[in-house]
């Protein structure tokens, strides 16, 4: 990075924006490398996901189609029911397996890109074959934290699906009921992103802290304060960019028909180097959110201590006490 540390904390929407590009220019030989190793794959994963679970989905829909016009108690009605249990059996476990390949792929290509920029911010050598060697020793930590972002998902979703559906009871379907749902839905969705926000940062500080799980959702949650609006904005651009990705896929690639075998097969490329570029980009972004946060904070990040914290991975130091790779609160 070539601001000072201070200067961080004046970045605003688009000088983060500014700074993760730089960063990625400046080194894009080795993010290069870093995209095709991990980044590429888990964009892969992704786009074929959505491919492979509409065409088995369309055999769905036509075998239930079929079981419409068949008659009951008939050996043929009998064939297009186990037909029907064996494609939904084939999608969850295609499901599954989607599910595992992104958790590992999200976990190193998170853990690798942190790595390398906090290894760039501290002057530290890096090279390539130093990140492959790091990854799968931080991965283990940023899976709890990722367990535990998808529990108080899950818990806010279904908190906020009684609320809703209490609050339509209670209101009725006219239009006192339209509108509730509609503030409901909003005030839903700011909640989604700020989780959202807050899960991205505590991955961060699972690889530069010696925090995980809640105790990094709690860090995470007290470094945003005061910058809470520009985080949020940030990661809700790019969650509109991934599922605009999503949909001209969809558009382009899945339903393309028209188009022929050979666009359809080159939008796919064009697409899946653009997912590639915009998943390394939100990684730089999250890890140049935190450090800005920290020096909005006056938190000066000790950079020796972080050094020899990011060498223990490597096995170069001894390792730190906890309070040794906490940074410096700086007193104004």
């Amino acid at each position: 990075m070539d601001r000072e540390p201070e200067e961080l904390q004046f970045l605003g929407f688009f000088g983060i924006y500014k700074e993760s590009y730089k960063i990625i220019f400046t080194w894009r030989k080795l993010f290069s490398r870093i995209t095709i190793a991990l980044i590429l794959p888990l964009s892969l994963v992704f786009l074929a996901n959505i491919q492979i679970s509409d065409l088995i989905l369309s055999k769905i829909n036509k075998s239930e189609e079929a079981l419409d016009y068949s008659q009951d108690g008939s050996p043929k009605q009998d064939e297009i029911l186990n037909r029907i249990l064996a494609e939904w059996a084939t999608y969850l476990l295609l499901k599954m397996t989607y599910l595992i390949f992104v958790l590992v792929f999200s976990l190193l290509s998170t853990s690798g890109v942190v790595y390398t920029i906090a290894c760039i911010y501290t002057a530290k050598d890096i090279t390539f074959k130093r990140v492959i060697h790091v990854v799968p020793k931080v991965w283990k930590r940023l899976m709890i934290t990722f367990l535990w972002a998808i529990i108080l998902t899950l818990g806010y979703n279904t908190i906020t699906i009684l609320i809703m559906a209490l609050c339509l009871a209670i209101t009725g379907p006219g239009r006192a009921g339209i509108v509730a749902f509609i503030i409901m839905i909003v005030a839903y969705l700011m909640g989604l992103v700020y989780i959202s926000v807050v899960w991205h940062l505590a991955s961060v500080v699972s690889v530069l802290e010696n925090m995980y799980g809640l105790t990094a959702m709690q860090k995470s949650k007290a470094l945003i304060k005061g910058k809470t609006w520009v985080a949020s904005a940030i990661f809700l651009t790019l969650i509109l960019s991934f599922t605009a990705v999503h949909v001209l896929f969809a558009r382009f690639v899945v339903h393309g028909e028209t188009l022929g075998l050979g666009a359809r097969i080159g939008y796919g490329v064009l697409i899946l180097l653009c997912l590639a570029k915009l998943i390394l980009f939100g990684l730089v972004v999250q890890t140049v959110i935190y450090f800005m946060c920290k020096s909005y904070h006056l938190q000066n990040i000790d950079k020796s201590c972080l050094a020899d914290h990011l060498g223990v991975y490597l096995g170069e130091y001894v390792p730190l006490k906890g309070s040794a790779v906490q940074p410096e609160q700086l007193y104004v």
